[in-house]
């Protein structure tokens, strides 16, 4: 049996900075100009990002179980199992990273 690839160093922080709660560790992962696509809906910049994620993400005690990743063409996805206060449920979050920062967090399903 082999190991997962380790995820990118900027979608780790990401992830694990929005399980513990810590939205400024959760934006120093994006580029200024990073975006979450959530369904569609974009934030782009930090301010947009910490807006959607204080009323839909990290504001509603997300936790993040992860289930399996993947690395296609620069993308990393990353399936989890969601819970806390809002959405429950499996979910994938597919990763754009240029350089040590997330450029893209695509929720996908």
């Amino acid at each position: 049996m082999t190991s997962p690839e380790p995820l990118p160093i900027p979608v780790a922080a990401a992830l694990e900075a929005a399980d513990a709660g810590n939205t400024e560790d959760f934006l120093a992962a994006f580029a200024p100009d990073g975006a979450v696509d959530d369904w569609g809906r974009v934030f782009r910049g930090h301010d947009a990002i910490r807006q959607w994620s204080d009323a839909e993400f990290i504001g509603k005690q997300v936790t993040l179980r992860v289930t399996g990743t993947r690395t296609d063409d620069g993308t990393t996805t990353v399936s989890t199992r969601v819970g806390g206060n809002g959405f429950n449920g499996l979910s994938d979050f597919a990763f754009t990273v240029s350089g040590d920062h997330v450029e893209l967090m695509r929720i996908t399903g």
